[in-house]
C-alpha cells in the first residue's frame, strides 16, 4: 500500500469518528484542506463518494461505512506494527488516551500519573475525565476506568482497588434546615440532587441501598441535576440537597465536617474501579507498560481477567 493511500485511510477514519475534517487535521497534524484533498483523492481513486458533507455535518456514505468497517481491524494491526516497532529495544513512546471517572484523577490517580510519566518521559498521555456510559473505543481512546457493574461484558479489566463504599452525603446547614432522614424512603421528601449519564442518556435516579444483606432501590427526586461526580460534590457543598456518591470523593469533606453521611448504615457497596480495554490479540506497548505499572502500584498477583457476559 501506498503512504498517500494510508493517509488517506487514516483521515476517513479520524473524520468519521469526530464528525469534523477540522479535529480530524488537528489529530494528524495537517490542515483541514489537505484533510479533504486526502479523501478526496481515495474517493477518486475508488470512483465512489465516501462522505456525504454539509455546512452542518459531515457523515459517511453506505458506501464509505461498508469500506471503513472493512479497512479498520486491518488499519488496527498496521498502527500496532508501528507502534510495536517504534518502541521495540526502548522505552514506550507515543500517544495513550485513558477515559476516566470525573473524581478519579484528583483523588486516586494523579501521584501514579506522575510517577508513571517520570518512568516514561516519552509517552504522550491523556485522561480525559467523563462519568458518561458511552462506548470509549469508538471515540478513539485506549483504555477506560470504571466501577465493575457498568463495565460492557467481553472486555478485558484489571482490578485497581476496592471494594468500594456508595453514600448519602449533605451539609450539615441543609440537614439542619430539611432534617435527617433515617430510611432511605425518607429521601422522597427530600431534595436530591440527580446525575445524567450523558445528554442523551438517563438520570440515575434509583439509589441503592442495602439492609440486612438486601439491596434495594428508592426512586429520589430533586430540582437539580448534574452530569459529572464533581459537580455533584460541590452541590452538596453548596447547600443544595443530599446527594448519592463515592465515598473517596468526599472523604475530605467528611473529615472537615462540611459534609455529613446519612443513612450510612444502609450504604452499598461495588467491587471497586477497574482499568478496561478490549479483548485484542496484541494491544500497544504503551498500553501494556500503563497497565503493568499500575499492576506493580496494586500489588496485582494476577493476570487481566475477561469479563464474562
Amino acid at each position: 500500500m501506498k503512504k498517500d493511500q494510508f493517509d488517506g485511510l487514516m483521515a476517513l477514519k479520524l473524520v468519521a469518528e469526530n464528525k469534523s475534517f477540522k479535529e480530524a487535521a488537528e489529530l494528524l497534524g495537517v490542515s483541514t484542506p489537505a484533510i479533504s484533498r486526502m479523501i478526496n483523492q481515495l474517493e477518486n481513486r475508488m470512483g465512489v463518494t465516501l462522505l456525504t458533507r454539509t455546512t452542518r455535518s459531515v457523515n459517511l456514505t453506505e458506501a464509505g461505512h461498508s469500506f471503513l468497517t472493512r479497512a479498520l481491524p486491518a488499519m488496527e494491526e498496521i498502527i500496532e506494527a508501528q507502534a510495536s516497532v517504534r518502541t521495540l529495544g526502548n522505552k514506550p513512546t507515543g500517544a495513550l488516551r485513558i477515559n476516566a471517572p470525573v473524581i478519579f484523577y484528583q483523588y486516586y490517580l494523579k501521584d501514579d500519573i506522575y510517577n508513571f510519566l517520570k518512568q516514561y518521559p516519552e509517552v504522550q498521555l491523556e485522561v480525559f475525565s467523563d462519568d458518561q456510559a458511552t462506548n470509549i473505543f469508538e471515540q478513539g481512546f485506549d483504555a477506560g476506568i470504571r466501577v465493575d457493574d457498568i463495565i460492557a461484558k467481553d472486555l478485558i479489566a484489571l482490578k485497581l482497588f476496592g471494594p468500594i463504599d456508595f453514600i448519602t452525603v449533605a451539609s450539615p446547614q441543609y440537614l439542619n434546615e430539611a432534617g435527617r432522614p433515617k430510611h432511605p424512603k425518607d429521601l422522597l421528601h427530600h431534595n436530591c440532587v440527580r446525575l445524567r449519564f450523558g445528554s442523551a442518556a438517563g438520570i440515575y435516579d434509583k439509589w441503592e441501598f442495602e439492609d440486612n444483606g438486601k439491596e434495594f432501590t428508592v426512586r429520589v427526586s430533586g430540582n437539580l441535576i448534574l452530569n459529572n461526580s464533581e459537580h455533584i460534590r460541590q452541590a452538596a457543598l453548596g447547600h443544595q440537597g443530599i446527594v448519592y456518591t463515592e465515598r473517596g470523593c468526599v472523604e475530605e469533606d467528611l473529615k472537615t465536617g462540611k459534609l455529613e453521611i446519612v443513612l450510612e448504615s444502609y450504604k452499598t457497596q461495588s467491587t471497586g474501579f477497574y482499568l478496561y480495554y478490549p479483548h485484542k490479540k496484541h494491544i500497544s506497548p504503551t498500553l501494556r507498560a500503563f497497565i503493568d505499572f499500575l499492576k506493580s502500584k496494586t500489588n496485582s498477583t494476577y493476570e487481566d481477567n475477561l469479563l464474562s457476559p
